[in-house]
């Protein structure tokens, strides 16, 4: 039982690192219907970016959030206006699948070439200190991986229900046409909420970076992860990636301790079937009407 409880320590400290890259997906996803397949390359290519702040500038990884973050969110905005903007028509959600995977692609080749293949990591001098807390080892990196990423999660959750903009958002998700006669700028919302999705990957980039070792291919992984989350926990549902999140984090741990780490990555995908089994529409997601 002890290693049972302290494979679910792990696993929620995880999962919210996890969430945190998915509610930049599923943000999206909500606004635009664009599948943003491109999201585990840019949280590599932010992991890169402040591994290389650490590296060149000694800037802690958590205190590099404060520049990545803004950095990436312009380059979400410039993204979204040269590429993702243009595509329209019935085959737009569609398209945005080839351009951003192509951007993801892009990515990794340009990392590649100026980082080569080899595998990074970010190491602060308290990378391997831990708290031994009633007999549970509990690393402090993790623990302030989930901090930062629990406390970003709960701002943008201000955002979304306490601001104007949040208004805006809510309601091009739930109807653009309605959303549109009363006067919001559906091109506006999208592009800031391109850009807020691609700022949270930025900032899980910097913490992912201090938790695992990476290299320019190690987006595919993370991308197949991050879909996983979002279709569990519902498409478009910020609540449902979150929850869909550390049930990851804590399925993992547990099957790795349990039964075998082998198992361990396969076990969430096991789960995933199993619930869309019994609610295609995720955790969180509506079941679409028809007429």
């Amino acid at each position: 039982m002890h290693d049972v409880i302290q494979a679910v320590i792990l696993g929620v400290l995880i999962g919210g690192v996890y969430a945190l890259m998915a509610s930049g997906l599923t943000l999206v996803f909500g606004i635009m219907k664009v599948i943003n397949v491109a999201q585990g390359a840019l949280v590599i290519l932010a992991a890169y970016l402040s591994y290389a702040l650490f590296t060149h500038l000694h800037i802690d990884p958590f205190l590099s959030i404060l520049v990545v973050t803004p950095a990436m969110f312009l380059l979400g905005v410039l993204v979204q206006i040269v590429f993702v903007r243009t595509l329209r028509g019935p085959d737009a959600s569609e398209l945005s699948l080839l351009v951003t995977w192509a951007l993801a692609l892009g990515i990794e080749g340009v990392l590649s070439v100026i980082f080569k293949t080899t595998f990074r990591a970010t190491n602060p001098s308290y990378a391997n200190r831990s708290w031994d807390v009633l007999g549970y080892h509990v690393g402090e990196v993790r623990v302030f991986a989930f901090a930062a990423s629990a406390l970003l999660l709960l701002l943008l959750s201000l955002l979304l229900t306490r601001t104007r903009f949040g208004r805006s958002v809510r309601a091009t998700v739930q109807n653009p046409t309605a959303a549109a006669l009363l006067g919001v700028d559906e091109r506006r919302v999208s592009t800031i909420g391109f850009g807020i999705g691609v700022s949270m990957a930025a900032a899980a980039g910097a913490v992912y970076g201090v938790l695992y070792p990476f290299n320019p291919g190690s987006h595919y992984d993370l991308i197949s992860r991050l879909l996983s989350i979002v279709v569990l926990g519902g498409l478009g549902s910020l609540g449902g990636a979150v929850v869909a999140a550390l049930l990851m984090g804590v399925t993992e741990a547990v099957v790795a301790v349990e039964i075998s780490p082998t198992w361990a990555a396969f076990s969430f995908f096991v789960v995933l079937l199993a619930v869309l089994l019994v609610r295609p529409q995720g955790i969180f997601g509506l079941r679409e009407r028809t007429l």
